[in-house]
């Protein structure tokens, strides 16, 4: 086998969904992709949609990471297949019990959405492996190599960072279409962002959001524009006094996150390595999105600030999954990309079996 290609991973989704009636649903998104192309999710669990608290899971944003569809698509089809089987999951020196598997069918529901992007997937599996955004040419004039925006920077969170961060910050984020960062013309101005934001509105129990990435060997938690403090709840960043003041590490502005909140995604952000960990012995790191560098418009902290931004939405707490080393690059040998589907997976059962306990 070999890194699947977008019809590929589309298959696949179809396919669990036909094969698990009972406890999988296939999800239509709303919206094509700029080039046209329908993109599916699907959702798992035994109880009907809605019963249950849910966990979003999201891959294949950024066009070069060509592991993380795999990744999601494997550990759809793991869980699928324990469930009806009756039996555990084996992931190395990493094992859950099939009461474990059971129990995360039964008391939680999962949507797992392998491929947001599936026009920058095609464009640089067939022409340029290094591409990252999608393939929207509206703000490139017609140059070739202003084509595409990075969906993981055109979500609604301090869109405006000229505004919102200091100028000596120099997050990783950019308003210029030649940029590998750039960010859009808007918040949403994507059709693939659009339907990340449909399916966190379609699932309003949603209350986990992952996003799959490459490669550090991370487990990125919220924030990802400054350092987090839970004692100024005025140091947010919906508080326009603090414009111009983001972004700069040991300074006087943290961003606000609360005790609890903060404390919760640590520990399902240390479960999750610890479940990778057992698999093969890899030692993927806990940390906000901050200590990789600064960013915005990103999905996790979009997904954690929903409910910070309008009281209506539910609470969702929010993670960036950086899979893989320097060495392996985006492009692992497949050999190696195999280790990393299970030392991921194991990560993403822990997980969910750690927002039951």
């Amino acid at each position: 086998m070999t890194y699947l290609n977008i019809t590929e991973v589309d298959s696949a989704v179809t396919s669990l969904a036909t094969a698990y009636p009972a406890t999988s649903e296939l999800i239509d998104l709303p919206e094509p992709s700029v080039e046209g192309r329908a993109g599916h999710a699907l959702r798992i669990g035994a109880t009907p949609a809605g019963t249950h608290d849910c966990a979003v899971l999201i891959g294949g944003v950024h066009a070069r990471e060509w592991g993380s569809c795999e990744i999601l698509v494997h550990f759809a089809a793991d869980l699928l297949e324990a469930y009806e089987a009756g039996t555990g999951l084996v992931y190395g020196g990493t094992s859950f019990t099939g009461d474990q598997v059971r129990k995360i069918l039964d008391e939680l529901e999962l949507v797992v959405f392998p491929l947001v992007n599936p026009d920058g997937r095609l464009y640089s599996q067939t022409v340029d492996p290094m591409w990252r955004k999608n393939r929207d040419p509206a703000q490139s004039g017609g140059d070739p190599d202003r084509i595409g925006v990075d969906i993981n920077r055109n979500y609604d969170f301090l869109f405006d960072f000229r505004t919102a961060f200091d100028p000596a910050a120099a997050p990783r984020v950019s308003d210029d279409p030649s940029d590998l960062v750039y960010q859009g013309p808007r918040p949403f101005s994507e059709p693939e962002t659009r339907n990340v934001r449909w399916l966190l509105d379609a699932y309003p129990r949603t209350r986990w959001f992952i996003d799959v990435h490459s490669y550090s060997e991370d487990m990125l938690t919220v924030w990802g524009d400054d350092e987090n403090q839970s004692l100024d709840s005025a140091q947010n960043f919906l508080n326009h006094v603090f414009d111009h003041r983001r972004g700069v590490p040991g300074d006087a502005y943290a961003e606000y996150l609360p005790k609890s909140d903060a404390d919760d995604s640590k520990v399902l952000a240390e479960q999750f390595c610890t479940g990778v960990q057992g698999v093969r012995g890899r030692a993927y790191t806990p940390m906000s999105g901050f200590q990789l560098y600064p960013t915005c418009g990103t999905s996790d902290d979009y997904a954690y600030s929903r409910h910070r931004a309008d009281e209506h939405k539910g609470k969702i707490l929010g993670f960036t999954v950086e899979w893989g080393d320097q060495r392996g690059g985006f492009h692992p040998p497949w050999p190696q990309m195999e280790r990393d589907v299970l030392d991921v997976d194991a990560g993403l059962v822990q997980f969910c079996v750690s927002t039951l306990v």
